[in-house]
């Protein structure tokens, strides 16, 4: 191997070794995995793909954020979900050829490598952990929607407002929070308007339950009343 193939598989390394598909598997396997990944950035607020297009496989995201969703027949966006690094999109592609049902657009300058669609299946024929780790993470996204779409049907937005941020504290472990999103996204995960999260967000603030600071950073003053409201 020559010294740019070396410093190539280096490049991979950290992005295929975030993934937890992968970061089980050992030295040589993994070092196999790293030669079939290859590099694409993309800027700030580029779509990666759209509903339509047909997948090339398996993206996975090293550096960067991005947002999935689709498109509602009257022009609403709908978001599905946020990948940060370590996150991966295009699995379905993995089993059935169908094209894309939604869209992928960077939030902030990312990196992904990339793994096209019959090296990803091979790699899921020969190493079966990957596929029940696949299984495994295809479970826990279910479990998340089937959630979010019952807090929608059955929570006030007060509520649903009240244990994104609560929910939040406890992924960051931390009372004071940073919002992964805008609000106006925010509002399409949470089935509501920009406007009714920054009013309630102001509401809760005069009760003395949170501080803003800025648009996206929060502090929980007090956790108990939010997972009362």
């Amino acid at each position: 191997m020559n010294q740019q193939s070396r410093l190539n598989k280096e490049h991979y390394r950290p992005c295929v070794s975030l993934v937890p598909l992968f970061n089980h598997l050992d030295k040589e396997q993994m070092n196999y995995i790293v030669g079939l990944a290859h590099s694409a950035t993309h800027p700030r607020g580029e779509i990666i793909y759209s509903d339509g297009d047909v997948s090339k496989g398996l993206y996975i995201l090293h550096k960067g954020r991005i947002k999935i969703y689709r498109l509602s027949e009257n022009g609403k966006e709908q978001l599905v979900r946020i990948l940060e690094p370590g996150d991966f999109t295009g699995e379905l592609s993995l089993f059935d050829a169908k094209p894309h049902d939604a869209y992928a657009e960077t939030l902030e300058p990312v990196e992904l490598c990339v793994i096209q669609r019959d090296q990803m299946q091979q790699l899921l024929q020969d190493h079966p952990s990957i596929s029940l780790r696949m299984l495994a993470e295809f479970s826990t996204r279910l479990a998340d929607t089937e959630q979010r779409a019952a807090r929608i049907a059955m929570e006030t937005a007060d509520t649903r407002i009240a244990l994104y941020i609560a929910d939040l504290s406890e992924q960051q472990r931390q009372m004071i929070v940073q919002l992964p999103m805008s609000r106006k996204d925010l509002a399409s995960h949470l089935g509501t308007t920009p406007e009714t999260i920054s009013r309630k967000l102001t509401f809760f603030e005069e009760q003395g339950w949170i501080r803003q600071s800025g648009s996206k950073t929060i502090e929980i003053l007090d956790l108990d009343a939010l997972l009362l409201v």
